[in-house]
């Protein structure tokens, strides 16, 4: 009976290391963290106006620390802020009002309540379709590019100009970057520089940003889109029911002949804290089985790529050197190892240590985990749900 086990688990290693080494050299260079704000040859001769639209719900406890980043802002052009308060009850509205008045802010503030989202929108995108509309309106200024940041993003000083000098100066009718989320607890630690690694392993960042691009996704956190480029895709409502809607609107964006760019972010950061890994799991869990497009077969099908990727190379270590079969312990080392390897520059950027990598099986064993929850809870007609709202 060992011998027949060793003797399949020998061949899926095998395959696993064969994945790990089509993966690590022919998809986009995933593992990469280089692709970062491409900065401008010359600064614009022209600085265009910007509206940042705020979507905000139940957001008090996070803006203190977000809001007045954005408002401190020193744009060489016209701008200004809209906060879209998506049916707060925590005091939103009034603490950004309040965070407005204050010396440091050098941008304006208005601040909109669209009232509950109609059939079919998702709460966050209608909350950005009223905050474009009031940004393209013609009075005080049209915004010529619209920045769709979350209420948990903080930006560092220089940030604003920086995404539309380069946008500006390489042509760009989207330019997003992923936001560097907190990964300070246990939990976030564990979860957070995985999460991203996984995303770029789904879309390729070199991918997203050739010219000719197939692959499309952007982060919702810092989007800039030139006004004239949302429109020509549809706008919001072209994308108004989806859950994913940073890869959607950046995929509406592609469609309609748009060029896009998405980086990892260096001047923005999330200061949302997931102290708990329950807490990780619901951010993880929400938007899982959407991003498979509810099939049942592409689930099965993730469940059985992740076992062979993150389980088969540690079983396979494990058993090998417990039963001195030093082939299939050499398979599932190498695939082990090499796996690694990939997650080091990942967790350089999020700095921690290297020796974290080791872990990467058992946290891409938890997302395995975390996707057949979403489609448990989406089958039992729960769906996505955030923030007291369920989408089906």
């Amino acid at each position: 009976m060992l011998s027949v086990i060793v003797a399949v688990l020998t061949v899926l290693a095998a395959v696993a290391l064969a994945a790990w080494l089509w993966l690590a050299v022919a998809r986009g260079g995933f593992w990469r963290t280089d692709q970062r704000l491409p900065p401008p040859t010359d600064p614009p001769a022209r600085w265009p106006a910007v509206v940042a639209v705020v979507p905000a719900r139940d957001e008090a406890a996070v803006l203190a620390d977000s809001l007045p980043s954005l408002l401190a802002q020193h744009y060489p052009g016209p701008a200004r802020v809209l906060l879209v308060d998506d049916n707060s009850t925590d005091g939103t509205a009034a603490l950004a009002a309040k965070l407005a008045a204050a010396p440091t802010a050098r941008l304006p503030l208005r601040v909109l309540a669209p009232g509950e989202p109609a059939p079919g929108w998702t709460g966050k995108l209608w909350a950005l379709r009223a905050g474009v509309a009031a940004a393209t309106a013609a009075e005080p200024a049209a915004a010529e590019y619209l920045l769709l940041t979350d209420a948990d993003i903080a930006h560092r000083p220089g940030s604003l100009t920086a995404l539309v000098a380069a946008a500006q100066g390489h042509r760009l009718d989207l330019v997003s970057q992923m936001a560097r989320l907190r990964a300070v607890s246990i939990a976030e630690r564990l979860v957070v520089p995985a999460f991203v690694y996984f995303f770029a392993l789904l879309y390729p960042f070199r991918w997203v940003n050739r010219p000719s691009a197939r692959t499309a996704a952007a982060a919702g956190g810092c989007t800039l889109v030139r006004a004239d480029a949302l429109a020509a895709a549809g706008g919001v409502a072209a994308i108004r029911g989806a859950v994913i809607d940073d890869v959607s609107l950046a995929r509406s964006v592609a469609r309609a002949g748009g060029r896009i760019w998405l980086g990892l972010a260096d001047a923005t950061d999330s200061v949302r804290p997931y102290p708990t890994l329950g807490s990780l799991w619901r951010m993880v869990a929400r938007s899982a089985y959407a991003q498979l497009r509810h099939n049942l077969a592409l689930l099965a099908g993730t469940v059985l790529g992740l076992a062979l990727l993150f389980a088969v190379p540690v079983a396979a270590t494990v058993v090998g050197v417990a039963s001195a079969r030093w082939l299939l312990a050499g398979f599932g080392a190498a695939a082990w190892l090499l796996m690694a390897a990939t997650y080091l520059p990942m967790l350089r950027y999020y700095r921690q240590p290297a020796i974290a990598a080791l872990a990467l099986p058992a946290t891409g064993l938890l997302y395995a985990a975390m996707t057949v929850q979403s489609a448990i809870a989406h089958h039992r007609g729960r769906g996505a749900a955030w923030k007291g709202r369920t989408y089906r």
